[in-house]
């Protein structure tokens, strides 16, 4: 999408939470719920209504809450879905007709391949694909919020590779953050990977899971599991029957 291109990933997050703390002013107000954004996987963090950016001290509170600007946030107060007056946390992302025609456009890009075609796709889904970059068939890129992602130029995601922006935590609680994979990247097959900074040069070993256990993965690096524990056989040593 337009207003997200060329942009730089804090600059997208920025845009991103404050389009979600104006939806869920408007819905906190329907439902009569407070509803909390935090700079925090835990915490109760602030009530959204403090940072109203149509009211003069909540467009000031709002610049000091994205100062400085984080690469993830954790949303909660929604309520468990048997609440009455309960929100769901996907329709506090999104509009109805954004929400399912990302849904389609997710289920056709597992069917292509890896041509230029399918990154002027993404593109268009809002992610930031990079020139040169090779993203393989059933690779799913997060429906959430496309724009949250970033891959670098000269980038290869080997196939069922997964890149989550989101994830739901129950009881009405979600976090979101950036994905962003660094240049002249090989993510093998199989990948698993939420939030995450990959700096440039990283290699990725097939069914690799980055996510939770790294923010951030420096230049040059190669991530993947510890080489399985061989012992061969001596040459002079007999088979049991």
């Amino acid at each position: 999408m337009k207003k997200y291109a060329d942009k730089k990933p804090e600059e997208v997050i920025r845009i991103v939470a404050t389009e979600i703390i104006q939806r869920a002013i408007k819905l906190g107000s329907k439902k009569k719920r407070k509803i909390f954004i935090s700079k925090t996987f835990g915490g109760k963090g602030i009530e959204v209504n403090n940072l109203n950016p149509s009211t003069p001290d909540g467009r000031t509170n709002l610049e000091k809450f994205f100062n400085p600007v984080k690469r993830h946030y954790t949303i909660s107060g929604l309520g468990s879905p048997e609440e009455e007056n309960a929100i769901n946390w996907r329709v506090l992302n999104l509009p109805f007709f954004r929400r399912t025609l990302l849904m389609l456009q997710v289920s056709i890009s597992f069917l292509l391949k890896g041509t230029p075609f399918k990154n002027k796709f993404y593109r268009r889904m809002g992610a930031h694909i990079g020139k040169g970059a090779e993203i393989m068939q059933m690779v799913w890129l997060d429906h959430f919020r496309p724009e949250l992602i970033f891959i670098g130029e000269n980038c290869l995601l080997g196939a069922y590779t997964q890149l989550t922006v989101h994830s739901y935590e129950g009881s009405g609680k979600f976090r979101f953050g950036i994905i962003e994979i660094g240049k002249n990247c090989i993510i093998g097959a199989g990948t698993g990977m939420g939030p995450i900074q990959i700096e440039d040069g990283v290699r990725t070993l097939p069914g690799t899971t980055l996510s939770p256990y790294f923010s951030r993965i420096k230049a040059g690096s190669v991530v993947g599991w510890n080489p399985p524990d061989v012992k061969e056989k001596k040459e002079n040593q007999t088979e049991q029957s």
